[in-house]
């Protein structure tokens, strides 16, 4: 197309899309979402229409406009796919990143640094089919409108023939600059539209200022997904190390969809899992369970996995605590007794009339943390087991066939 949609003609405030037929329909999208009846959904849908275009760099000049194709996000990472035009003539794809930098500003801290306003962002595309797929780093420059570091990585810097750039867009040109070109991503940004996957990384800048100093990469505070890591099949030998799969960056994927068959996804094995070695009575070794680790680094938000765990008749999953952190298992198979520890939900300490505990207690050695008290809670198919940060669980099969829940882990904080 020669120039881009009008904004006010498609789906969401100041979202431009690409298609006549999402073009054609945009009223009728619009009519059906803001409709009384689905006024409950919005919390569904609205993040997905959000798209700040008044705060995209070239904006400060009105000759350019932006054709925002796709928007990711990861905790307080962004990323944004879409189309530069000049005058209503396509100058050519890109790529903008924003970061909020809430986990990199405490690295520093601890290094007795300052971010200031400038940080660097390693960055690699996974372009499918690409062994060697490339990578840079880029700086990222403090934006006080979006309260962020950011950069945009356009396909192509030069203008169209016979026409120039606006000057307070082409001041922001250039290496290290809010808009550059980055020679690595050559053929990326070519076919940027095709490209799902992106890793990051990001680091304090390379100068300490004010003073000037050098800061190498072995000094530099680094936010890689502090330790993140994800678990992959590679040997049922059960808690082998090969299974934890260490990645040291983010993922952002822009890829829509999926479908799962979970029984078709082979499980990884662990032995005695959340106990203290063999100080625990449950460690025995053949208490083994598996886990089915559906989706990982896939998610956005907090969200660190979804998995499928089946325990076996008579097996356990040792107690622990969970800080930073909330856990939800939802009892899909079999029946057991999950272990909640006293207090942590008021409900479970009812007691029947004569005085008796309607819930048992027990006395269980907790990872990490010596003996805590639980409540014995019945599960089965159905029941639901809530552990916010602070609060302990663990769960035995007592039954005579597997016991199977799924789990969904997040970060609270």
């Amino acid at each position: 197309m020669s120039t881009p949609p009008d904004p006010s003609q498609v789906p969401g405030p100041g979202a431009i899309q690409t298609t006549d037929k999402v073009t054609a329909h945009a009223g009728s999208f619009n009519s059906a979402f803001t409709d009384v009846f689905n006024d409950i959904f919005k919390v569904v849908f609205f993040p997905d229409r959000i798209y700040h275009e008044r705060y995209l760099n070239a904006t400060r000049s009105a000759r350019y406009r932006y054709n925002v194709q796709e928007v990711r996000s990861y905790l307080d990472i962004t990323a944004m796919k879409g189309q530069v035009y000049l005058d209503g003539k396509l100058l050519g794809n890109m790529l903008r990143l924003e970061y909020g930098a809430s986990r990199l500003v405490e690295q520093i801290r601890e290094k007795q640094r300052f971010l200031k306003d400038g940080i660097i962002a390693w960055i690699q595309p996974l372009p499918d089919g690409n062994p060697n797929p490339p990578q840079a780093r880029v700086k990222m420059l403090f934006d006080a409108w979006t309260h962020t570091f950011q950069v945009e990585i356009w396909e192509n810097l030069e203008p169209p023939a016979g026409t120039t750039h606006a000057f307070s867009v082409l001041d922001q040109m250039g290496r290290n600059n809010a808009i550059t070109r980055v020679p690595e991503f050559k053929d990326v940004m070519a076919q940027l539209p095709a490209l799902i996957n992106i890793q990051l990384a990001f680091r304090e800048n390379d100068r300490d200022l004010p003073f000037g100093f050098a800061i190498t990469d072995a000094d530099a505070g680094w936010d890689n997904a502090f330790l993140r890591s994800h678990q992959e099949p590679v040997t049922p030998d059960p808690s082998n190390p090969e299974n934890t799969i260490l990645d040291q960056n983010y993922l952002l994927t822009f890829q829509r969809g999926w479908y799962l068959q979970v029984p078709e996804i082979a499980p990884v094995r662990y032995r005695n899992a959340m106990m203290d070695g063999n100080s625990n009575p449950d460690a025995q070794p053949d208490n083994i369970i598996d886990m089915r680790w559906v989706i990982q680094r896939e998610m956005g938000g907090s969200m660190i996995f979804f998995h499928h765990v089946t325990i076996p008749p008579g097996r356990v999953e040792g107690n622990h605590q969970h800080i930073g952190s909330e856990e939800l298992y939802y009892i899909v198979e079999g029946e057991g007794i999950a272990y909640l520890r006293v207090g942590d939900d008021p409900k479970t300490d009812v007691k029947t009339p004569d005085g008796t505990d309607v819930y048992q207690i027990e006395s269980r050695l907790t990872m990490g943390l010596g003996y805590y008290d639980y409540r014995r809670l019945p599960v089965k198919p159905g029941s639901v087991i809530f552990t916010k940060s602070g609060g302990m669980h663990g769960i035995r099969n007592t039954g005579s066939v597997d016991l199977k829940f799924v789990a969904f882990l997040y970060h609270s904080t």
